[in-house]
């Protein structure tokens, strides 16, 4: 289904809501969003397998908020954050987070990080009219799902990390390797582009990641005599590491590659002294410029990494902007003027920039501290930069500059 027959549905739908609220609102709570104050929920991980995510993204999404409401607001009043926790897939953290979001009248929700976690609550998000707005899911199956028009990301597909992933391989000498990814939408998803991207030998080995141990797949990937291993997971990635060392197959005989779900500062910190030294891994996003971080910082002090805190920071700023634009603070609303702010009009780079442009009638494009964030039909950026980090010491990882890669995000495979 096209996303120009979905905005259309959306609009029915949201006119239908709209009707309906109607039915039941009184005149100073005006039910389309015009007059109201913006609210946005953030369903964001502060428990479960993808926690050390949340610090970052939470300094994102509080960061924008901020700048925003001392920039004098969206259509004149405070913008509300109402924050979330999503939880991971094992629990149901996030339907609980969602229902009490519609119920406070959000007009738009930032998350997941999880693609798995987000495929469980997109139905009842989209369905209620809100905007799904999710600054790390990369599964590729968000490409063409049946969202009515409301789903947008600013992280890429994994059609991009997975091409540079399998690309950074090969580039760096490998011709056979093994792809050893968890079990889901996005485990599998990451691992067909990489393999596919891959100009030699790759063998794809699934694993369960609730299980309590990982021995036998280890044991296969060992077997396949590879000189080079990718991990594509979450926080059992260090129970993985733990098994491969003990097998004879860590990162100090094999070369080591991780992703942007297990690209952590702080989960390797007990494993040998240095072993992690020269493990590499990608992650979506343009490298966090240091003022943006010192922002970042004065958030949350207490922040050891920054991954997707500008795609988070971003994914706000465009909400509140395609509000200004639709005069409306409601999830159709801005569903319908998003891509308009992200791309089209004169470049701004700021809430108070951009805000001042369209005071003077005038056509923006906002850019992102992420990257350009220029929007598709589909929802999705049509441009990325993808980062590659290396490990220095098990808890230090150090951006690679020269080795990140920009350009055009693939479409999915057929």
């Amino acid at each position: 289904m096209t996303r120009s027959k979905l905005i259309r549905s959306a609009a029915v739908i949201g006119a239908s809501l709209l009707v309906l609220a109607a039915c039941s609102s009184s005149d100073d709570n005006s039910s389309d969003g015009a007059g109201s104050a913006l609210k946005i929920g953030s369903l964001l991980p502060e428990t479960g397998s993808l926690a050390f995510l949340g610090p970052p993204e939470f300094a994102g999404v509080d960061l924008a908020v901020n700048e925003i409401n001392d920039g004098g607001g969206v259509l004149g009043q405070p913008v509300e954050h109402l924050r979330g926790d999503s939880g991971d897939t094992s629990t149901d953290i996030a339907q609980t987070t969602v229902d009490a979001h519609l119920a406070a009248g959000v007009g738009a929700i930032v998350g997941a990080a999880s693609s798995g976690v987000s495929f469980t609550v997109i139905d009842k998000i989209t369905g209620a009219g809100v905007v799904h707005f999710s600054p790390a899911n990369t599964s590729p199956d968000f490409t063409t799902y049946a969202d009515n028009g409301l789903y947008f990301r600013t992280a890429p597909s994994d059609t991009f990390q997975g091409a540079v992933l399998g690309q950074l391989m090969a580039n760096e000498g490998a011709s056979n390797v093994v792809i050893l990814n968890l079990d889901d939408a996005y485990g599998n998803g990451l691992a067909k582009y990489a393999s596919n991207a891959f100009t030699g030998t790759s063998t794809v080995i699934t694993y369960n990641p609730q299980a309590s141990e990982f021995a036998a797949e280890v044991g296969q990937a060992k077997a396949a005599s590879p000189d080079a291993v990718a991990l594509i997971g979450f926080e059992e990635t260090t129970a993985i590491l733990q098994e491969m060392i003990k097998q004879g197959v860590g990162p100090d005989k094999i070369k080591i590659y991780l992703v942007d779900g297990n690209l952590s500062g702080s989960a390797f910190k007990d494993l040998p002294t240095g072993i992690m030294n020269g493990v590499k891994g990608t992650l979506p996003g343009a490298y966090p410029p240091a003022d943006f971080q010192e922002r970042l910082l004065a958030i949350d002090p207490t922040l050891t990494d920054f991954s997707y805190a500008a795609e988070s920071y971003d994914a706000v700023m465009l909400l509140a902007l395609a509000a200004e634009i639709g005069g409306s603070t409601d999830g159709v609303t801005m569903a319908a003027n998003l891509e308009d702010a992200s791309k089209g009009g004169t470049k701004c780079y700021s809430w108070a920039e951009c805000k001042g442009l369209l005071d003077e009638g005038t056509d923006i494009d906002y850019d992102g501290v992420s990257g350009p964030v220029e929007f598709d039909a589909d929802g999705e950026v049509t441009e990325a930069t993808m980062g590659v980090y290396e490990y220095v010491a098990n808890d230090k990882i150090e951006a690679r500059p020269e080795e990140f890669v920009v350009g055009a995000v693939p479409a999915p495979l057929p």
